[in-house]
């Protein structure tokens, strides 16, 4: 694609010679978006450093949030390696994050430890459209399959959001921007505690009149969400007590639709509305070498469609509710040997508004994480779950880290996925079938992390390959559901950053993604809407006097919007730029352009997307 390839070139033209100016000023690791030393726990489901995984894994924090200006979290995803983001219009319609190549269905979501995948859609997929960042402290990509730790849905990966999180002391933060199309965003959060309880709440408007959704017409659709979160801990002694976390968003979305008697996707007058909460209430004692958590989780969803041109009650309803009971053990034995285990009990429901429908699934899983030397960590786990339908299934993996020395990381795993049939597939009037089995992955990847020049410039490469199995899709001969499909993708991923002075870092990513439709009648296709080439540039730096000043460009090479490789969606680059400006030591002035070049393109043929956009806000940060 010849404004990809210019993009790409340009791109690496300005940030060459910023590179062969690098100095020798003490470099701070962490300023270069991933730090090995960093704790995640999506990886091994408890605390464990970057380094040690031997998993690709991306970590975004606060800072990186407030320096992006992101609003919506998904248009801060699709910068991340692996990761592709297709939304079916402006902000709050329906948006897909898939990653490494796999469907949007089968990347699992947890806000808060709690799994947020809607029980009530037909494929169980979670709508990014509906995640805001105001309430987000810090997440977690995972890239790779992980079903030993997470269970169903981690085939393409996991994305673990934490929200603001409980504090010592006193700390908030606050912003509110205004800008094109009449949006309106304003957050807030606070966090405050002692040695032995702490709390956090954040509370997030935003509203904007949107775009059409339909690429042809002309109304815009607006959207519209509320959201609140708070946590709370308190400690009775150290090691033991107990927490509470809670998330809860309420969305309305104006869609366009098929109206007679053309029946084309056009201006319409219907609306969607969702209401999200997920909570967890749980204890946890440190007992000798053994950490123990135990609770309960909710996820609970209604969704409702409306057109109000037919009648005022709902068109369609979905009311879809998780109930998870969970234990975790994190068993440090010795210095060499640490052992993380769990259960966990699920009983999911789906109600159409005539009738529910339920399943059950039991997990038991282990894993052991072993150190033989210093410079290498070894991890190897088994899981199996018991569902009502199905019975059951068993999934395992195996990963190794090998820092070979003290700037070269070596990394290398082996996982399977599985995701067991909605409730939907199962049981869905005259489309359901109910001796669907689950589908199963295969992946492996390797990788390297090499820093240079005192930590100044990291780069990395991973290669990846997943092999999918009795995929689920709705079969044209029988019109059910059936385990009829299979998909391979594989990859290449590759990471630079550079910070060559303090004031200055450059951060650049490229994912080659080659997927292959194994279907029936599908054989050698590509699958739809994975562009086989995109990659993301962003560069920020502050003056002297603290204006920082950065800016952005992703691009998508071209893919297909169908399976049947008939529709083609042009690729695209999208460009930014962005400012922000302190005044005092609490407050600091913002402002940024989107789409500066004012690209017209597509992310999903026939639904419309933004032109150039501008915005500006203000922010407070009391520490």
């Amino acid at each position: 694609m010849k404004t990809f390839a210019q993009l790409l070139l340009a791109t690496a033209a300005a940030i060459v010679p910023a590179a062969a100016h690098a100095q020798d000023d003490e470099i701070v690791i962490a300023d270069l978006r991933i730090d090995p030393n960093d704790i995640v726990v999506v990886a091994s489901g408890v605390e464990q450093r970057v380094e040690d995984t031997g998993r690709a894994v991306t970590v975004i924090d606060r800072a990186e949030i407030d320096q992006r200006q992101t609003v919506v979290l998904s248009d801060l995803l699709a910068t991340t390696p692996g990761v592709g983001v297709t939304r079916n219009g402006g902000p709050g319609a329906v948006t897909a994050v898939r990653i490494r190549g796999a469907e949007d269905a089968q990347t699992l979501v947890l806000i808060d430890g709690v799994r947020a995948n809607d029980p009530s859609s037909p494929a169980g997929a979670f709508d990014f459209g509906n995640l805001l960042t105001g309430s987000i402290q810090r997440v977690e990509v995972l890239r790779g399959a992980n079903s030993v730790v997470w269970g169903s849905q981690a085939i393409g990966g996991v994305v673990n959001v934490v929200t603001q999180a409980p504090a010592d002391g006193l700390s908030a933060r606050a912003n509110a921007e205004y800008g094109y199309a009449d949006q309106i965003v304003a957050n807030g959060a606070i966090a405050a505690g002692s040695d032995h309880v702490q709390g956090a709440l954040t509370a997030g408007y935003f509203r904007t009149d949107g775009v059409s959704q339909a690429a042809v017409g002309t109304e815009p659709d607006g959207y519209r969400q509320y959201n609140a979160s708070g946590r709370l801990k308190a400690e009775l002694r150290p090691g033991i007590g107990a927490e509470v976390r809670a998330y809860y968003a309420n969305s309305r979305t104006d869609l366009d639709g098929f109206p007679p008697p053309n029946y084309a996707f056009s201006d319409t007058a219907e609306y969607s509305t969702a209401k999200e909460f997920y909570g967890y209430a749980g204890v946890f004692a440190k007992l000798g070498p053994v950490d123990n958590h135990a609770g309960f989780s909710l996820a609970d969803i209604d969704r409702d469609n409306f057109d109000p041109t037919a009648q005022s009650a709902p068109l369609y309803l979905y009311r879809g509710r998780s109930e998870r009971f969970e234990y975790r053990g994190d068993a440090a034995l010795m210095d060499q040997l640490r052992f993380a285990f769990g259960a966990e009990r699920e009983t999911s429901r789906f109600f159409d508004g005539d009738k529910t429908y339920r399943a059950r699934t039991t997990s038991f899983y282990g894993q052991a994480i072993v150190t033989p030397i210093d410079a290498v960590t070894l991890t190897a786990g088994v899981r199996n779950d018991d569902h009502s339908r199905f019975g059951n299934h068993a999934s395992w993996g195996a990963s190794a880290a090998v820092r070979a020395s003290d700037t070269t990381l070596l990394r290398a795993s082996y996982n399977e996925g599985f995701k067991a049939p909605t409730l939907y597939q199962l049981f869905a009037p005259f489309y359901g079938y109910k001796d669907l089995r689950p589908e199963t992955a295969k992946a492996w990847d390797a990788g390297i992390e090499q820093r240079f020049l005192g930590g100044k410039v990291r780069v990395a490469a991973t290669w990846f390959h997943r092999d999918t199995r009795n995929q689920i899709d709705f079969d044209l001969v029988s019109f059910t559901y059936r385990n009829i499909a299979r998909a391979r993708a594989q990859g290449v991923e590759l990471e630079l950053a550079v910070k060559p002075i303090e004031a200055l870092t450059v951060t650049a990513n490229y994912t080659y993604t080659d997927t292959e439709n194994r279907s029936a009648g599908f054989v050698g296709n590509d699958l739809a809407r994975r562009p086989r080439d995109t990659a993301s540039v962003s560069a920020d730096y502050r003056l002297p006097f603290g204006l920082s000043l950065g800016g952005a460009v992703t691009m998508v090479g071209d893919s297909f919007n169908d399976a049947g490789n008939l529709t083609r969606i042009d690729g695209y680059a999208i460009g930014s730029i962005r400012a922000e400006m302190p005044i005092g030591e609490r407050f600091s002035v913002y402002g940024r352009i989107e789409n500066v070049t004012d690209e017209k393109y597509e992310v999903v043929s026939g639904y419309g997307t933004y032109g150039r956009a501008a915005y500006a806000g203000v922010r407070l940060k009391l520490n």
